[in-house]
């Protein structure tokens, strides 16, 4: 999450809607669209006239998705460098917005920007259809891996190559927690006393309490920006004398009170149509698991629907609620397994986050895939389709801001704590303490992208195993 794509647009992103409408009124039945007029068209952000369309859309996020490579800020800056300078298919203001709410909501930043575009284009059913495509490539290469992987964990060679792999994972993890809370923190001590709180919490205790990090947000609340009544008790002269920020004030600050846009109602029903139907579809398959007596498909289904609501910060923020019900909770995967299922999140050009994948795959072969893929991405796609518009109107309103701090600095804290968790366990003898050390020491000094990274650990694996 590179602070290059923070950008704060002077208004929110349904102006390009309004400016839109107000050009065709000015313009009168009679004039004809100019060069301007057909521009505003080809970026209306509800998808009537753009000059992508869906279905191109959806061919540009398929090829991505099979060639991404390099993590979310390099895949979010392809399609920035495509569709926004190239092809001109997205305004740049929606497509920033699109990144913001991406830093904001819990879920990998390329998907969510992924989604966002397509609901641009066709509400609900555009980001349904961009995000299927740009997760289809990883999820089948994904697919096929854990397939063989299943059949012939067993050799030589194959526990060769994974005995290298997972200590490397354990150096690009914990460069991922230090990048993120180094991100996220800054200089402010409040968040690395967060930070440090819950990775002293999870290292010792060994599990990730997902309440610690709602908990972390609603403190940045109380101690950036309290409620009125709070701030109140305070200085009830300051109040009177200096209206205290109440939600209405700070959201409407930064825009002049007759310049706030009205976002277009089909956008909203469109949403909530989409986010309705994914909570209806959602019930109806754990309905169907619970009827068929598919007690691991269920228990699958409710841990990744969990998962995916809490995956703050980046990809790899995952790891510690996935360690947490997959080898500690459920005892689906051991330890090992489950470095090896992150490790293939790593080398494929899709977003980390199909490791879901690999482990449903190995816990209840091709319908666990199935399950766990979709679960994981539910509260991902109900992120961007239900408060996606709200965000983008809202999002300088301060305690969504402050919330958002203090729930990554949590998440941070938490990777860096599982990271702890899980070096003690893979790292068993000399040979994985070199090979972490090693990897640590290039990932610091040079940039090197993870799944070449993965690959040299692998070959070193085969070497001194």
């Amino acid at each position: 999450m590179d602070g290059s794509f923070t950008v704060r647009p002077r208004y929110p992103g349904w102006t390009t809607w309004r400016r839109r409408s107000d050009t065709q009124q000015s313009a009168g039945p009679e004039q004809s669209a100019g060069p301007e007029q057909s521009a505003s068209l080809e970026h209306d952000p509800v998808g009537h006239a753009s000059s992508g369309g869906l279905r191109r859309l959806v061919r540009y996020f398929l090829i991505l998705g099979a060639t991404g490579f390099g993590g979310p800020i390099a895949t979010v800056g392809y399609m920035q460098r495509d569709l926004v300078e190239s092809r001109g298919w997205i305004d740049r203001d929606e497509f920033l917005n699109g990144v913001a709410l991406g830093q904001t909501m819990p879920g990998p930043l390329a998907a969510q920007v992924t989604m966002w575009v397509g609901f641009l284009q066709r509400r609900a059913l555009g980001a349904l259809a961009t995000s299927v495509a740009f997760i289809a490539p990883s999820f089948l290469f994904v697919l096929g891996v854990a397939v063989l992987y299943a059949h012939f964990s067993g050799l030589a060679v194959v526990q060769a190559v994974f005995y290298g792999v997972a200590p490397g994972v354990m150096a690009i993890i914990a460069i991922a927690a230090y990048k993120l809370a180094k991100l996220t923190n800054r200089r402010d001590w409040r968040l690395w006393a967060i930070s440090a709180v819950l990775a002293v919490v999870t290292a010792v205790t060994g599990a990730e309490i997902a309440v610690l990090f709602i908990a972390a947000g609603v403190l940045m609340i109380l101690i950036d920006a309290p409620p009125a009544r709070l701030a109140s008790l305070q200085s009830r002269r300051r109040r009177r004398a200096v209206p205290q920020p109440t939600l209405t004030t700070a959201r409407a600050e930064p825009f002049p009170a007759n310049s706030v846009p009205h976002r277009p109602r089909r956008v909203v029903l469109g949403g909530m149509v989409g986010g309705v139907g994914a909570l209806a579809g959602t019930g109806v398959l754990l309905a169907l698991l619970v009827l068929t007596g598919a007690g691991t498909l269920v228990a699958l289904a409710l841990f990744f629907l969990k998962t995916g609501a809490f995956t703050f910060g980046s990809g790899l923020a995952i790891v510690p609620f996935l360690r947490e019900g997959v080898v500690t909770t459920h005892h689906w995967l051991d330890p090992r397994q489950f470095l090896d299922a992150v490790a293939m999140g790593l080398i494929t050009p899709g977003p980390v986050v199909i490791t879901a994948t690999f482990i449903g795959y190995l816990t209840a072969g091709l319908p666990g895939a199935l399950v766990a893929t979709v679960a994981i991405f539910i509260p991902i796609y109900l992120g961007v389709v239900l408060p996606g518009p709200w965000f983008v109107r809202h999002k300088d309103n301060p305690r969504v801001k402050a919330f958002v701090k203090g729930a990554t600095a949590a998440a941070a804290g938490a990777l860096t704590g599982a990271t702890v968790v899980l070096t003690r366990q893979v790292v068993i003898d000399w040979r994985t303490l070199l090979i972490a050390i090693v990897t640590l020491g290039v990932l610091l000094r040079f940039k090197v992208k993870e799944p070449y990274v993965v690959l040299a650990c692998a070959a070193a694996g085969l070497l001194l195993h």
